[in-house]
């Protein structure tokens, strides 16, 4: 069974967070290693991703207890897996094989879950790097950028032959700030799976960043969609920075414009004061039930701050509704 198939017969459950997972276990820096990084002159303590190489495991496990829950689509552990974003960490090298040792330990899972009946899928996991191909750095400087398209598009494509050559089945360009980055990062997906002769679903989520309604970059929901309708998406969505209940205007600007899937995975609400999360299964749940009323998605899940409570409960409410239909939908 396809995704699309799988879409056309329910609501899709995307997992919930990786690092607030990560978290429980309270890793300390020689966690974080193995004995390739004995002698590693940098601190990689926090650096999550290189978690699918050294606590292999740990990261497996977190993806079935996702998928017991009852997500559909489990993201793999790359959110930072580019050069760009490793090189914090002097794991700039490392890139492609983080990449593809994720994307293999994400796809055990899956296979793990699946059947004839109900497909499991990963989708490898693009992040939006830690620097803005749109926005200078220095406000003394406006027209310095501290990176460039090419570099961006350069770093996405090592990322995304390591995901596909890992057995990714989507891939998802997410918590995307600046549209710019996503464009890049849409070039090398597209550059690399000509190259590699495979065609995957490419799922896109953007970021509002607070109740302005804008992106970083400064493009409404709607700019941001029309922005990157020259690509041919398997879904447009929306997640992080915001909780279900502020995000929900957003997507449903997505749900009337856009001719593909319509997506959203939120916080559990807003940070407090200790940058915790406070909205339990519960709560998330009744705060998402909107969206089902309304059939403003076709794909739902969680980000900061949920856990596989939030998506179980969040599976079971999503199957009492139908998914967002895509007739008579305008991009313009």
């Amino acid at each position: 069974m396809t995704i699309q198939e799988l879409a056309n017969k329910k609501i899709l459950i995307l997992d919930g967070a990786m690092g607030t997972m990560i978290q429980r276990h309270k890793f300390k820096e020689e966690d974080f290693r193995n004995d390739e990084l004995i002698n590693h002159p940098k601190p990689v303590q926090g650096n999550n991703d290189l978690l699918s190489i050294t606590q292999r495991e740990v990261i497996r496990e977190i993806h079935e207890e996702y998928l017991k829950a009852g997500a559909d689509i489990i993201e793999t552990n790359t959110f930072n897996s580019t050069s760009i974003s490793q090189a914090d960490y002097g794991l700039e090298g490392w890139a492609y094989r983080i990449n593809k040792a994720a994307a293999e330990v994400a796809k055990e899972a899956t296979a793990k879950f699946s059947t004839e009946e109900h497909s499991r899928f990963v989708a490898g996991s693009i992040g939006p790097t830690n620097r803005t191909a749109s926005l200078s750095p220095d406000v003394n400087r406006p027209g310095f950028r501290a990176i460039t398209f090419d570099e961006l598009k350069d770093a996405y494509a090592e990322q995304t032959n390591g995901l596909i050559d890992g057995g990714a089945d989507v891939l998802l360009v997410e918590t995307v700030f600046d549209t710019l980055n996503a464009k890049a990062a849409l070039l090398a997906v597209q550059s690399v799976m000509k190259e590699k002769g495979v065609e995957l679903p490419i799922m896109v989520s953007g970021t509002i960043t607070d109740e302005s309604g804008r992106t970083l970059s400064g493009q409404t929901a709607r700019a941001f969609m029309i922005s990157l309708s020259h690509v041919p998406l398997f879904s447009i969505g929306f997640n992080c920075a915001l909780g279900a209940d502020q995000l929900i205007q957003y997507v449903d600007v997505l749900s009337q414009h856009s001719n593909a899937q319509v997506s959203a995975h939120p916080n559990a609400g807003l940070p407090n004061a200790m940058g915790e999360y406070d909205q339990d299964a519960t709560v998330f749940s009744n705060l998402i039930e909107p969206y089902f009323e309304r059939e403003l998605v076709n794909v739902i899940g969680g980000c900061c701050g949920t856990t596989p409570e939030h998506i179980k409960k969040l599976s079971e409410l999503a199957s009492q509704y139908s998914p967002r239909k895509l007739e008579d939908k305008v991009t313009a």
